[in-house]
């Protein structure tokens, strides 16, 4: 009676013991603010909070492996070696058919990060210091000096203004070619030779070519700017320096539309990249992007664009595990009693 009462005492306690080993869960994640990162020693973001408040409803015990790489968070959960993943993971068809995921977490989608010089409108000041434009109306007063200099050469034996010496003629005879172009000339001062009056008739009219050159110059300066300058949407991406995650959601759509980027396996390099002007835009999740042009690079980023390509966020498990209908009921019970829109709140302001 003894012995067996003993043997029951150590098959309930090893039975326990199970219980509760089977409670400590491993999960894997990768830095990705705002969802997931380590702020003075602590496990902190959007994730890394609902991920709390899951384990506090299903009275889990867990313990974070934080890895480098996107990949190798969803390799542990291939493999098995992870219990759960969580961060800023999206739901894709290609990723159901190897890992399961719980309903989705959070709604997100892509969106496009330039600098924020890049977003400045090009302006009347811009295109007037443009060194080509030096270059036309420096052209411009050498034609006008000219003209007026050949008019004293025609004219200065019988034009008395031109009547004057060679030190003493180049600015009158420059003034009189800059007012008969601006101004149609001066009647009393109207040439007397015939290559006088040849003169003055084609400065006349390359007078029209001058000033339609100089207000073209303008116009297509911040037109090309305009254009060539800014990323406004997808479409601009063609023929600019894009980055990206490598087998991120916003490489394959990249991907698909047949614009060319730069793959990075990790995050930091990719934005160690924009800082550097290596690149003139990122394609990436929306929020992540956000958050990065709102804090860390608020000096240098901006937004640009709407989100498209809208895709969720989920919990990814090995495929079968038995956790995923119990987070499934525990996050509908966080959104019932408020957990959840508290835990939105706290990171991203209200939901629209």
């Amino acid at each position: 009676m003894t012995r067996a009462f003993i043997a029951w005492i150590c098959l309930t306690f090893a039975v326990l013991a199970q219980q509760s080993q089977a409670q400590t869960l491993t999960v894997t994640t990768v830095t990705r603010q705002p969802f997931s990162y380590v702020e003075d020693g602590a496990e902190t973001g959007f994730s890394m909070d609902l991920l709390a408040a899951l384990a506090q409803s299903l009275d889990w015990d867990y313990q974070i492996n934080r890895v480098e790489g996107f990949g190798d968070m969803l390799v542990a959960v291939q493999d098995g070696s992870a219990d759960l993943a969580i961060a800023n993971i999206s739901i894709t068809a290609a990723r159901e058919t190897q890992m399961d995921f719980s309903q989705p977490i959070f709604e997100a989608g892509l969106q496009i990060m330039v600098p924020s010089d890049a977003m400045r409108r090009p302006s009347l000041l811009q295109a007037l210091l443009s060194v080509e434009l030096f270059i036309a109306i420096g052209l411009a007063f050498a034609i006008l000096l000219g003209g007026g200099m050949l008019m004293w050469v025609f004219e200065r034996r019988s034009q008395p203004y031109f009547d004057r010496k060679l030190d003493e003629a180049w600015f009158p005879s420059f003034w009189w070619a800059l007012n008969l172009v601006v101004n149609g000339g001066f009647e009393e001062r109207m040439p007397r030779t015939p290559f006088g009056r040849l003169l003055g008739v084609v400065l006349v009219v390359s007078s029209l070519f001058i000033v339609s050159v100089f207000t073209a110059r303008i116009t297509s300066v911040m037109t090309v700017d305009a254009i060539s300058g800014n990323v406004n949407s997808v479409n601009d991406l063609y023929g600019k320096q894009v980055g990206t995650i490598s087998n991120s959601t916003a490489a394959s759509f990249l991907n698909r539309r047949e614009i060319e980027f730069t793959g990075y396996d990790s995050l930091e390099p990719m934005l160690d990249a924009f800082r550097a002007e290596e690149l003139d835009a990122i394609v990436f999740d929306a929020p992540i992007l956000s958050y990065y042009a709102s804090h860390e690079g608020r000096r240098f980023a901006s937004m640009t664009g709407g989100v498209f390509l809208r895709e969720n966020y989920g919990i990814a498990f090995p495929t079968g595990s038995p956790l995923v209908e119990d987070v499934n009921q525990a996050l509908l019970a966080l959104r019932e009693d408020g957990t959840y829109d508290e835990i939105y709140r706290k990171w991203f302001g209200a939901r629209n």
